[in-house]
């Protein structure tokens, strides 16, 4: 599976239950992403990809659900116990710091997992943000 993920510098990912950022614009990159193929997510990060043209499949297990080549966008939950399974790693940074109490529980390297490639693009709501794809 590819696992994706949205940080800011301090890995932080959610702050009192809520996402750190919202962006329209990085949905709309992780959708080009996947070519077409269904983006897993929870219910909470549904309201994402409502009328994105996406065809999200949201469910409580979707992290368990998931298989070879699917796309999983995690918000809220553990990473480490999926790491045998995750093929890829996508890390969007939004490069700021902001508060959090729910941080990105894996470092790529410790994993096998090297950088392939970075690139920044603008996004709606930050002028960089940068995405960083990790492989096995």
């Amino acid at each position: 599976m590819t696992a994706v993920v949205c940080v800011d510098n301090r890995g932080g990912m959610l702050f009192n239950g809520r996402r750190l950022s919202r962006d329209r614009l990085l949905i709309a990159d992780l959708l080009e992403l996947a070519g077409g193929a269904h983006v897993r997510a929870s219910p909470f990060s549904a309201a994402l990809f409502a009328g994105a043209g996406s065809t999200a499949v949201i469910g409580e297990d979707f992290l368990d659900a998931a298989g070879t080549g699917d796309i999983c966008f995690v918000e809220n939950a553990a990473l480490t116990p999926y790491m045998d399974r995750v093929e890829r790693l996508v890390i969007y940074r939004w490069n700021r710091d902001y508060p959090s109490d729910t941080r990105l529980d894996v470092q790529p390297e410790a994993y096998g997992l090297y950088l392939a490639g970075s690139c920044d693009f603008a996004g709606s709501s930050h002028e960089k943000l940068t995405r960083e794809i990790y492989v096995r």
